[in-house]
């Protein structure tokens, strides 16, 4: 139990800085291989293609279109033929003594063709549009958003691995004070044995050493089931079958002793408000361009002809440009620019609101570390005497000068400071890293 004699000043300059190499590549592996890390970036990834796609709305559209009709009734077109041409007709026959100019007859023209093909390539491309320009730029901040998102669970993770390793470590070192305890208590057992056997005690403290013997075994049975509870719950964090086992380093590296500054201002939250703030305005930027006009510019290039005729005749193109101007809209635009103010009143309460929880946040885990560091100097005083207090104990026992109760009460009191040393000292390191989350200073992009 090598924790068990590490100094106070030792902790205060050592234990905080804890030797992470193994813990930081558990860590790695962890933002690696976790499965919600992996959800977010497909997040990430789909919103690089739909930045990608809102970039494409700036190019050219073309496309090929092709339609054949056929018609029979509905509206016509009259056109008088013979009654502007007959006259005429009639007088040239008579002067030129024959039937060269034909009668001919009005003619009735269906205003659906029938028996037509129109076969063209349709291009279309923005010249003026701002709501193309506002949507790429809110896909912009969605994708800047992703990124944000994604490293405030990072964060939240790496305090999560931390505190799941530390307690992995708490429950081994309690198998090794229950391991301590067993080995006690079967010495006293054997000691019993041995001072019943030349009738030196009576039968009653040997039942008893044999009920502490059987207590301790189940107390270390279920300290080895914590412990795997842990292992297999860490193993989850980092994404890792939950039987693998997990490397221990109990060194400690010196760092000083004052911890980090106050820093919640960089924290990845604010950032993540700022984004919102942004995509906020842009909408209501993408809203307002409803009222500006839109010009495209359009060209056909193609065939047209009856009886799927083919001839120089057929070839065409037809191309312009449109303008659309928004007049009225029943005031739509204006109410729901009137949801955006209301939509960023409440960001910029929520960035006021969330800077308090956040100082108080740090504050409160500042505050739990230096408790937690003291109550470990304590467990760690009271631990030594302890310790002293049963190797006394024993010693009287063994010549005769003291009741086995005395003993028990005393390996009792020892095996109890260890426990509690072991849980301050975990609960120390788990402090620090729950103010290390706090203050945003975790490295959590290698």
């Amino acid at each position: 139990m090598k924790y068990l004699f590490i100094s106070y000043s030792v902790l205060c300059f050592g234990m905080l800085g804890y030797s992470q190499s193994k813990l930081d590549n558990y860590i790695k592996i962890g933002l690696e291989n976790n499965e919600v890390v992996k959800q977010y970036n497909f997040n990430i990834n789909k919103s690089i293609w739909a930045l990608k796609e809102a970039n494409s709305l700036f190019y050219p559209t073309t496309s090929f279109n092709a339609n054949y009709t056929v018609a029979d009734g509905g509206r016509t077109i009259d056109i008088p033929i013979g009654d502007l041409l007959n006259p005429v007709y009639s007088t040239l026959n008579q002067l030129t003594n024959s039937n060269v100019f034909p009668r001919l007859e009005n003619q009735s023209v269906l205003i659906n063709p029938n028996n037509f093909y129109d076969a063209k390539i349709h291009t279309t491309v923005p010249l003026l549009n701002y709501e193309i320009i506002y949507n790429k730029r809110i896909k912009t901040y969605q994708n800047q958003l992703y990124k944000v998102e994604i490293d405030i669970y990072k964060r939240e993770l790496v305090k999560d691995i931390k505190v799941a390793y530390f307690k992995y470590m708490q429950s081994r070192e309690a198998i090794t004070i229950y391991e301590t305890a067993l080995k006690l208590a079967k010495e006293n057992q054997r000691v019993n044995q041995s001072l019943f056997a030349n009738q030196k005690i009576n039968r009653t403290a040997v039942l008893r050493s044999d009920n502490e013997v059987k207590r301790i075994e189940a107390k270390l049975e279920e300290a080895h089931q914590n412990s795997k509870n842990a292992q297999a719950y860490f193993n989850f964090l980092i994404n890792q079958k939950l039987d693998t086992e997990i490397e221990i380093d109990s060194s400690l590296s010196a760092i000083p002793t004052d911890f980090n500054s106050e820093n919640t201002q960089k924290r990845e939250e604010f950032t993540q408000l700022q984004k919102a703030a942004e995509i906020n305005t842009a909408v209501s930027k993408l809203t307002k361009s409803a009222w500006f006009p839109k010009l495209s510019g359009f060209l056909d290039v193609g065939y047209q002809d009856f009886d799927f005729e083919v001839t120089e005749q057929s070839r065409y193109y037809f191309g312009g440009i449109a303008l659309e101007w928004n007049i009225f809209s029943g005031n739509k635009n204006k109410y729901r620019l009137k949801q955006i103010e209301e939509e960023a009143k409440s960001i910029k309460s929520q960035t006021e609101n969330v800077k308090q929880q956040f100082l108080l946040q740090y504050e409160i885990s500042r505050n739990n570390l230096n408790s937690k560091l003291e109550i470990y100097k304590s467990e760690k005083s009271q631990n030594i005497a302890a310790k002293k207090y049963n190797d006394d104990v024993s010693k009287l026992y063994k010549e005769g000068q003291a009741l086995y109760i005395e003993l028990l009460d005393a390996q009792n009191q020892y095996i109890n400071a260890l426990l509690n040393s072991n849980i301050a000292l975990y609960e120390t390191w788990i402090a620090y890293a729950e103010l290390e989350r706090a203050n945003a200073t975790y490295t959590i992009n290698f």
